[in-house]
């Protein structure tokens, strides 16, 4: 065979540095760093399907046997929280709606619109995951969800109790991976 005629090997896909177990190791700290670096989507019609999805870390709660056991059970498959489902309505909004598995019973519940607007994190651009919708409870209404990629098809973002003074309490991290769709 000669040079001209012979076929390269296909070189192996590179492994993806970001995923929901690598984001779950970090620190709340690295993530904020990784959030603040993310970037949104030109159009979010980018956000489209059922990604796959895991809760992080819980503030407060990131050391010792807590920590430990939070970690666990969000890795866990029957963590009843499986993600959020993104609808496109154009280029500028859109809607969702979370994903829970309760064992005996599936549910798609309080949904949410999206569209970008500036981070009460750090005033940057993010897609803002708006909870205001008619049929959620008060308690849900007052959660603030914001996401930006991090790495291809994979959101990171923080979880917020809007607090009556207008400001946003972080309580927990979460990211969902579009690049792993939901098997539920």
């Amino acid at each position: 065979m000669t040079a001209a005629n012979r076929v390269e090997p296909r070189a192996a896909a590179p492994e993806r540095i970001l995923s929901l177990d690598r984001l779950a190791a970090l620190s709340s700290d690295a993530l904020r760093g990784l959030y603040a670096r993310g970037s949104v989507p030109d159009d979010l019609t980018a956000l489209d399907g059922r990604p796959k999805g895991r809760m992080l870390t819980v503030r407060g709660l990131e050391h010792g046997p807590a920590c430990r056991f939070l970690r666990a059970l969000a890795r866990h498959p029957r963590f009843p929280w499986d993600g959020k489902s993104f609808f496109p309505a154009d280029a500028d909004e859109g809607r969702g709606i979370n994903r829970v598995n309760l064992v005996v019973r599936r549910f798609e519940w309080f949904p949410f619109a999206t569209r970008v607007e500036p981070s009460v994190v750090d005033g940057e651009p993010c897609v803002y995951l708006d909870y205001e919708q008619p049929g959620n409870p008060w308690f849900i209404a007052r959660i603030r969800d914001e996401i930006r990629e991090v790495a291809p098809d994979l959101y990171l973002g923080p979880a917020m109790w809007k607090r009556d003074d207008g400001r946003a309490a972080h309580v927990l991290w979460f990211a969902v991976d579009f690049s792993t769709p939901s098997k539920i």
